[in-house]
C-alpha cells in the first residue's frame, strides 16, 4: 500500500473508533488510579487488545506491552502512554467525573492511554501491510509517571526496549487549543529530584531557646537558605529550582522540637548539573545546619533526567503532523519533569505536547482539579500516534509500503 494510501487508512479507521474511543477514556476518567494501582486499568487495556487479537505482556505491578506488525521486524518504533491519576479531587462538575474520592486525572493521562489505544486498534487493521514492509509498533501503557522514581523502570526492564529504533509520546498541554501541537528540538522537560531535609536536635522550651538546639529556627533557615546558596553555587545556566513542598516541625507554640523535615523537589534544565549537583547540595544542608548545632541529614531521592528530543524524532513529528491537520508550534522546555526520557536513553524520539484547549475558551492548568480536555484531542492524539510511528519508519529508510 502506498504511504499515503496508509495514512488515509489509519484516520479512517480511527473516525470510525472515535465514538468508543471517547466512551473508553470517559470511563478511565471516571474511575482513576493512582501510581502502580492501575489494575482496573490495565484490565480493561488487556481485554480490548484481546478483542482486537493483538497480544499483550503485563509488566511487574500494572501496566502492559502491546506488539502488532512484523515479529523480527527491521525496524520497531515504541508508542508510551502514561495511565495513573492524581491524588486531586476533581471540581469539574463533569457528567463523568471521579468517582473516587480525592483521585482524579488531573494531567490528562487518560487522554493519553485513550490515544495510544486508538493509534494501535487502527495499525492493527494495517498489519498486513505493516508485516510486509518488516515494520513493527510496540505500544507502552505505562505506571507510575507521576511518582518517583516513576513506572519507566517497570517497562524497561521487562524489555519494553528491546529492539526498538525510535520511541514517541504525547502529553495533554491546556495552553494550547486543540488542533496544534507543541514541538521542541532538544530539552522540552527538566531534570527532577525528590529531596527531604531532616533535623534533630535537643528540644525544650521555647523560653530558654539558648539551653536547646532551636531546630525550628534551623529549619526555616534551611527554608531560605539552601535554595539561595544554591542558586550562587550553580551556573545560572543550569536553571536550577529547590522549592519545598512539606514543612513539618513540632505540635505546641511553647515547645521547641528534638525533630523536623522540609521535603520538595530540585528541579534543574542541564542534564551535567543534574549529574554533579549532590556533593554541592550536601555541603550547603550541611553549612546552614552547623551554627546552630542541629543534626542534618539530606536524603535525595534522583527522579529523572530532562526529556531530551533528537533532531530526527521531531522531524517525524513534523512530518506527521501533516496528515493529521495539525498546527505545529513551538514550545519551551519546562521545569516539569517526565520519566519519558528513561526511553529516551535506549533509542532516539519525541514527545509532543498535544493541545486540549477548546479554542476561544478557558485555559486550565495541570495538575489542578478543574482541568477540562476538549475530546477533540484525544481522536488527534491518537491519529498524531498512528502516523508518527509510519513517519519515523518511512523516515529511516526513505521507503514507500
Amino acid at each position: 500500500m502506498p504511504h499515503d494510501a496508509l495514512f488515509s487508512a489509519v484516520g479512517r479507521c480511527i473516525s470510525q473508533e472515535t465514538p468508543e474511543l471517547l466512551a473508553f477514556r470517559r470511563d478511565l476518567h471516571a474511575h482513576p488510579e493512582l501510581a502502580f494501582q492501575e489494575t482496573r486499568t490495565t484490565d480493561a487495556l488487556a481485554v480490548r487488545l484481546d478483542q482486537a487479537s493483538i497480544p499483550t505482556r503485563r509488566l511487574a505491578r500494572t501496566g502492559l506491552l502491546a506488539d502488532i506488525g512484523a515479529p523480527d521486524a527491521s525496524y520497531r518504533v515504541a508508542l508510551r502512554a502514561d495511565m495513573d491519576a492524581l491524588p486531586v479531587r476533581e471540581r469539574t462538575g463533569l457528567p463523568f467525573a471521579s468517582t473516587t474520592p480525592g483521585v482524579c486525572h488531573a494531567c490528562g493521562h487518560d487522554v493519553h492511554t485513550a490515544a495510544l489505544l486508538g493509534a494501535l486498534l487502527a495499525l492493527k487493521s494495517v498489519e498486513t501491510d505493516l508485516i510486509r514492509a518488516g515494520v513493527a509498533i510496540r505500544g507502552i501503557f505505562q505506571p507510575a509517571e507521576e511518582v518517583i522514581p516513576g513506572g519507566a523502570h517497570d517497562a524497561i526492564a521487562a524489555d519494553a526496549m528491546e529492539g526498538v529504533d525510535s520511541v514517541f509520546a504525547i502529553h495533554c498541554d491546556p495552553s494550547l487549543d486543540v488542533g496544534q501541537v507543541g514541538l521542541r528540538e532538544g530539552p522540552i522537560t527538566a531534570a527532577c529530584d525528590q529531596i527531604t531535609v531532616s533535623l534533630h536536635g535537643r528540644g525544650g522550651h521555647t523560653s530558654r531557646p539558648q539551653l536547646t538546639e532551636d531546630l525550628t529556627y534551623a529549619l526555616a533557615k534551611m527554608i531560605t537558605d539552601v535554595p539561595a546558596a544554591l542558586s550562587r553555587r550553580l551556573d545560572p545556566r543550569a536553571g536550577a529550582a529547590l522549592v519545598w513542598g512539606v514543612v513539618n516541625a513540632g505540635k505546641a507554640a511553647n515547645v521547641i522540637p528534638s525533630s523536623g523535615e522540609a521535603s520538595g523537589t530540585l528541579r534543574m534544565l542541564d542534564a551535567h548539573a543534574w549529574l554533579t549537583v549532590g556533593p554541592l547540595l550536601e555541603e550547603i544542608v550541611q553549612g546552614v545546619a552547623a551554627p546552630y548545632a542541629v543534626q542534618a541529614k539530606l536524603e535525595r531521592v534522583k527522579g529523572v533526567p530532562p526529556v531530551v528530543n533528537t533532531p530526527d524524532g521531531i522531524a517525524a513529528c513534523r512530518a506527521a503532523a501533516g496528515p493529521t491537520h495539525l498546527e505545529t508550534v513551538p514550545t519551551q522546555q519546562s521545569l516539569g519533569g517526565e520519566d519519558f526520557s528513561w526511553y529516551l536513553s535506549h533509542a532516539p524520539g519525541a514527545m509532543v505536547r498535544l493541545g486540549t484547549r477548546t479554542p476561544g475558551g478557558h485555559t486550565f492548568d495541570l495538575h489542578q482539579g478543574d482541568l477540562v480536555v476538549d475530546e477533540e484531542a484525544v481522536r488527534l492524539g491518537a491519529l498524531f500516534l498512528a502516523n508518527v510511528a509510519l513517519c519515523a519508519w518511512h523516515g529511516s529508510t526513505e521507503a514507500t509500503l
